[in-house]
């Protein structure tokens, strides 16, 4: 397999894990009738603000660019990370099932939660527990599914 196959494979398997992160954090959404976080949002706005980037357009047009950048954000990081695991398993770390899902789940957490905590968005410390339930669920359904696909697209 080429460095371009195990990226490849990777970026898909982040993006099947990344719609199954989406899935479940919709279904929680509608099973508990709660709104959308506004954490990516706020996220977007404060990286802009840091990096002294203005996003474009009168207010409507830039709450709607900034609606789209954050989505397309957690899209990017799910299908970045799985690529990048796609290399490492290229490299010849093929972990059992469960602990390169174990893996995958706890690196989307860091790569999900650093930069928002770094950027002041969020103190993970203040969480409730229901607030730990809503992240770490979807995160163990990105990567249970990350691995899994992984795994198949290499057996094959």
């Amino acid at each position: 397999m080429t460095l371009t196959t195990a990226l490849a494979r990777g970026a898909a398997a982040g993006a099947a894990g990344t719609t199954a992160l989406n899935a479940v954090t919709y279904l929680d959404m509608t099973v508990r009738g709660r709104p959308a976080s506004n954490t990516p949002e706020d996220s977007i706005e404060k990286l802009a603000g840091k990096a002294g980037l203005e996003i474009p357009g009168d207010q409507d047009t830039r709450s709607n660019r900034v609606a789209g950048l954050a989505p397309l954000t957690g899209l990017s990081v799910g299908v970045g990370l799985g690529a990048a695991f796609g290399v490492v398993r290229w490299l010849g770390w093929r972990p059992a099932p469960v602990t390169g899902a174990i893996v995958v789940t706890l690196t989307a957490l860091v790569g999900a939660n650093g930069p928002i905590t770094v950027l002041g968005t969020t103190d993970p410390r203040t969480w409730t527990i229901t607030d730990w339930v809503s992240d770490v669920v979807p995160h163990l359904a990105y990567g249970a599914v990350t691995a899994a696909v992984l795994d198949q697209l290499d057996a094959h």
